[in-house]
């Protein structure tokens, strides 16, 4: 019987929960639980952690296993558990060292291929981490910069399961590629571009070029719009935009 555990973070609305995932290995027929509340999504993250942990050079165990989630209470969703639940599998299975993840706080989604991809609310996680003691921290190396904002902690960002075996084990760190090439976008991104995200971007483009930037002045009648959007302006306050689907979007 083997047993492991780690940490990670469920996000409720702007708020972070940590989570203690544990996995547990027990004589019997293979099959893979997953308990503790999960959403359709982290409950396909079984799929998804088996064939990262193949792909990653890694054997997985042919035994019952369980991987809990706790508090169980907490609702829990998101592909963010992915890193973690892999990791309390391996220290289950005896791959990596338990003693080594007990404290780590991880988030991440999985590729099948053992890439470690993006996740949305990576500050607020690092957030609930440090409030909770947490020191070391394990996310994305896309999202490292953005858990680095967090005073106290340290953060390793990763680009593989495979890097994390490495350095977990104090093994050589296998070289990754390092992304796409001739300006094409990161597949790793894709999904995670905020709506508003182009017009952010072409506002900076026009403020860098020396153009004015666009104007209330410049709109014609609206007087009652107008006026609402700068009293929401002024006193920061939140704007209700009510209409046509497509209403708000401009």
């Amino acid at each position: 019987m083997g047993f492991a555990r780690t940490c990670s973070v469920a996000l409720v609305g702007v708020e972070g929960v940590v989570v203690e995932v544990q996995a547990d290995l027990e004589p019997g027929m293979a099959a893979f639980a997953l308990v503790g509340l999960p959403d359709k999504s982290l409950v396909e993250s079984r799929d998804r952690v088996r064939a990262a942990v193949v792909n990653s050079g890694a054997d997985w165990p042919q035994k019952k296993l369980t991987v809990g989630l706790s508090p169980a209470s907490v609702p829990k969703g998101g592909s963010g558990f992915d890193l973690a639940v892999a990791c309390a599998v391996l220290g289950a299975a005896e791959r990596i060292d338990p003693r080594q993840i007990a404290d780590v706080m991880m988030i991440g989604e999985l590729g099948l291929d053992g890439r470690v991809r993006p996740v949305r609310g990576v500050l607020p996680a690092v957030l609930a981490a440090a409030e909770a003691g947490h020191q070391q921290v394990v996310v994305p190396e896309q999202t490292a910069s953005e858990a680095a904002l967090v005073p106290g902690v340290s953060v390793l960002g990763v680009r593989s399961l495979r890097q994390l075996i490495a350095v977990l084990n104090d093994e050589p760190v296998p070289e990754e590629d390092t992304g796409p090439e001739n300006g094409r976008p990161d597949p790793a991104l894709a999904g995670l571009t905020l709506p508003g995200a182009g017009a952010v971007a072409g506002l900076s483009a026009r403020t860098a070029a020396g153009e004015p930037p666009p104007d209330l002045a410049d709109v014609a009648g609206q007087r009652g719009a107008r006026a609402a959007l700068e009293v929401a302006a002024a006193g920061g306050h939140h704007l209700y935009l009510k209409g046509p689907p497509g209403a708000g979007t401009h």
